[in-house]
């Protein structure tokens, strides 16, 4: 009868203590994240009023419709599969995880259980050894130890979802990092064959000032120019023969650069022309909040403010008091063979909260930084997304300069290219001087040359806009 009423006098007693415990709750509950308002940084972020009706985005092509180039599709699949950066990403959102997955422990209880051995000598003059015939002590035990915090602030369910923000911020930089790369890889590829289109027209350049000495020369022997025509036409052929010399040093450097970007020892990358590359999808932007679920920077700042708006909640929760229970249990006895006799079998069970009073003011300050760090975030999300809407921004008007540019430079190059050839005309017959014709040439090669840097720089102008929209990791 006795032992009845003392469990129910227990039972009580934990009854109450759960009481005190939800009472106190309702004094607390950890807020619920929500989305800043946003209106400021959004509104007119592209500056520009070619937007569709739609939300529709340029980013939500795929790379493999987008590049169309065999070679460039090879190189874009070998370099996700190889790339450094790539790969010191997926560790990372696998170090990501594991956090992950122990925020989401964190209801579960801890339980630790080993065997123990004591010995112990009593000093014959202390409390216990000045009476006790033998002061030595042997004591064996098999104990297990369980603790558990309630959840009763939300505190556990905060840390929880500020691992996950963690996680998918993790996951965000790996996306970052695929785009990044794709892009970097395209611009690459794309230098390349402009420097091969480059070095096209300075092999054929010098062939044709090759062929100009000998006609100068003999111009010269006929009395039509000086010494000095001959002179100059050997030093332009010279200068086209160093530039050639550039153009190859720049190929085999680029050649390297790329073959970091796909993870592989320096080589020569077989590829195709720029004069076949066609990048005609149709530039949709999507509204400006689609920036908000395409570019991975831009997630990867919002799960920032996630995380640190929970840890904000965590060191709110951590001004009232904890709910922890605690058990331990086993065998405890004097002598090892006795060890696992139903008569060495103990247990304790402790229920308790605990309100913190005096720290040396670590709580206060650990909620002063957290809001620091709440509100940093927050800024800084903001200032990602007012980025990415100037990168977007300074691509699309870059794409539609240069396709205007592109225009001027073929009307410039056909120019030139027959002002050459009527200067060379004239000069033969004695109704030009060799300095025109040295003009001529000079100005033409540029012209050429331009407009190859033109359509490269229009080709380069679609990939940024491609990244800045947060394409190429879907």
């Amino acid at each position: 009868m006795m032992k009845s009423i003392k469990i129910h006098s227990n039972f009580s007693k934990g009854i109450l203590l759960l009481l005190v415990a939800v009472t106190l709750q309702s004094c607390f509950v950890a807020k619920e994240y929500t989305r800043p308002e946003l209106t400021t940084e959004t509104e007119a972020l592209y500056r520009t009023e070619n937007l569709p009706a739609d939300s529709l985005s340029f980013a939500d092509v795929s790379w493999k419709k987008l590049f169309t180039d065999q070679y460039l599709q090879k190189y874009i699949e070998e370099g996700l599969q190889n790339n450094m950066d790539v790969r010191i990403a997926i560790q990372q959102m696998i170090a990501a995880e594991a956090y992950a997955k122990q925020g989401k422990a964190g209801y579960l209880p801890t339980l630790h259980v080993g065997p123990n051995y004591t010995h112990q000598e009593l000093s014959k003059n202390s409390q216990f050894g000045s009476f006790l015939t033998n002061t030595t002590t042997d004591q064996f035990d098999v104990t297990a130890n369980l603790s558990w915090e309630a959840d009763l602030w939300g505190k556990i369910r905060s840390t929880k979802r500020a691992t996950q923000a963690a996680y998918l911020q993790s996951v965000a930089g790996h996306q970052l990092v695929k785009t990044q790369l794709i892009s970097s890889i395209a611009n690459t590829y794309y230098n390349l064959l402009a420097l091969d289109a480059q070095l096209k027209v300075t092999e054929q350049t010098i062939a044709t000032r090759d062929s100009s000495v000998t006609t100068i020369k003999a111009l010269k022997e006929a009395g039509q120019v000086t010494q000095v025509a001959v002179d100059q036409n050997i030093a332009q052929y010279n200068s086209a023969k160093a530039l050639q010399v550039d153009i190859k040093t720049e190929i085999f450097k680029t050649e390297n650069l790329l073959s970091i970007l796909l993870g592989k020892s320096p080589q020569h990358f077989e590829r195709s022309s720029l004069d076949i590359q066609k990048l005609d999808q149709d530039l949709k932007l999507g509204v400006p909040a689609t920036l908000l679920s395409n570019r991975p920077d831009v997630m990867s700042a919002e799960y920032g403010l996630i995380q640190s708006f929970e840890l904000t909640n965590v060191a709110r929760s951590n001004f009232y008091p904890s709910l922890t229970l605690t058990a331990s249990g086993g065998f405890q006895s004097l002598e090892l063979d006795k060890l696992f006799n139903v008569n060495s079998l103990f247990a304790t069970v402790v229920g308790g909260l605990t309100q913190p009073l005096l720290n040396q003011r670590k709580l206060k300050t650990e909620k002063e930084v957290a809001l620091a760090n709440q509100e940093q975030a927050l800024l800084q999300f903001k200032k990602i997304l007012l980025v990415a809407g100037s990168e977007v921004s300074n691509a699309l008007f870059t794409y539609e300069s240069e396709v205007k540019k592109f225009e001027f430079r073929k009307n410039e190059v056909e120019a030139l290219r027959t002002a050459e050839s009527n200067s060379e005309e004239l000069l033969k017959s004695g109704y030009a001087n060799y300095l025109d014709l040295l003009t001529a040439r000079q100005s033409a090669l540029s012209a050429e040359l331009n407009i190859i840097d033109s359509k490269l720089q229009q080709l380069v102008s679609v990939v940024d806009l491609y990244e800045a929209l947060g394409g190429g990791w879907k």
